[in-house]
């Protein structure tokens, strides 16, 4: 099927390698800013420094665990080692890495590679936003896939397990080496497959997030709702960073308001609306009939584990959000590499959630 004509600016938006902090991603938001203000929106470009190291987290994470699993073996095998020496050495060693992680994931520490990305924020007129539609704008590339991150994630946490429990078995008598191994074995698998979430090369980001920019831009063009305005958010990737400074700078924004995110609309598998407590459970309930598609399957579900949306953080500074997505398995191991590509991409699925949004009725 071939695929619908975009408005210009959103076309050549789309075909960019978006990664935060670049050329393209600049280039991307004047584009979508100055479509924006041609459907005579007003566009404020909310400026902030992030740290690309972020990224490192995971992978620094995974190696830590691979080297504490080494560690730890011979404390659990060897009879002559005290038997609370493989807790003790098991437990603070997971504590430093989590600091480490979370730390790095934070930006904390030096920022040798600091860049400046931006989220435009798009309203009409002076009154208060009480609906915002949010895609993110920024791309990347790594040397494994969504799909390839989610089995690390998994294994990494199967493997801390084991060998937690192997650690505390260790009090009561040396554990059944063939255990260990096994425990082992995962470990250091998931370090190695953590390993490759580095960036590498680039991609467009055909749909993620190529796809939630048509959706978006799809409703800004069709609503006139004063009341509703867009945040096209900028590093997104490198641990939602956009939305995290603008929920801690610009609470008021935020604060009370009905946030729809939008990230990877694909043609493939159930449509979903990811929610992150109370509120935003009722606002998924009231979208399902709004948004549905004929044929496609709709649910309301939690985050996967693994997983990271924009809406979360702006869940967190007092808005009822979900984010909408539709993808499947096959999807994710498109994601985050250089497969994710303009070529065969129909973006029917944003351009229908687009329609969609823009239809809904005031916010009030």
């Amino acid at each position: 099927m071939a695929r619908p004509a975009l408005p210009p600016a959103l076309e050549r938006a789309v075909a960019l390698h978006r990664e935060a902090g670049s050329a393209g991603a600049a280039e991307a938001r004047a584009l979508l800013g100055g479509y924006l203000a041609d459907l005579g929106y007003d566009v404020e470009t909310f400026r902030f420094l992030f740290a690309p190291a972020a990224l490192n987290a995971f992978p620094l994470a995974g190696a830590g665990l691979g080297w504490l699993t080494i560690l730890e073996i011979p404390l659990l095998l060897m009879p002559a080692v005290p038997p609370w020496a493989a807790l003790l050495v098991w437990a603070v060693g997971l504590a430093g890495i989590v600091a480490l992680a979370a730390g790095t994931g934070l930006g904390w520490g030096p920022r040798s590679e600091g860049r400046e990305d931006a989220t435009l924020i798009a309203r009409r007129g002076p009154g208060r936003v009480r609906r915002w539609i949010v895609a993110h704008v920024d791309t990347k590339a790594q040397g494994h896939s969504m799909a390839g991150r989610l089995v690390a994630v998994w294994l990494c946490i199967l493997a801390a397990a084991a060998l937690s429990i192997l650690a505390v078995a260790r009090l009561g008598g040396v554990p059944a080496p063939g255990a260990v191994a096994g425990a082992a074995g995962a470990s250091l698998a998931a370090g190695v497959l953590a390993s490759r979430g580095r960036l590498r090369g680039t991609t467009q980001g055909a749909l993620d997030n190529g796809s939630g920019l048509v959706a978006a831009l799809t409703a800004a063009a069709l609503t006139k709702d004063p009341a509703t305005g867009f945040l096209l958010t900028g590093a997104e990737e490198f641990g939602l960073v956009g939305a995290r400074v603008l929920a801690a700078r610009r609470r008021e924004l935020i604060e009370g308001t009905t946030v729809i995110n939008v990230d990877t609309l694909d043609e493939r598998g159930a449509l979903s609306i990811v929610t992150h407590d109370a509120r935003g459970r009722e606002l998924a309930e009231g979208l399902v009939s709004r948004i549905g598609m004929a044929g496609v399957p709709t649910r309301i579900r939690r985050l996967p584990l693994g997983i990271f949306v924009d809406s979360y953080p702006l869940a967190r500074a007092g808005a009822a959000a979900v984010t909408i997505g539709r993808l499947d398995w096959g999807t994710l191991r498109r994601l985050h590499t250089p497969a994710d590509a303009l070529e065969g991409v129909e973006f029917a699925t944003a351009l229908g959630i687009g329609r969609a949004l823009g239809a809904l009725e005031p916010a009030g």
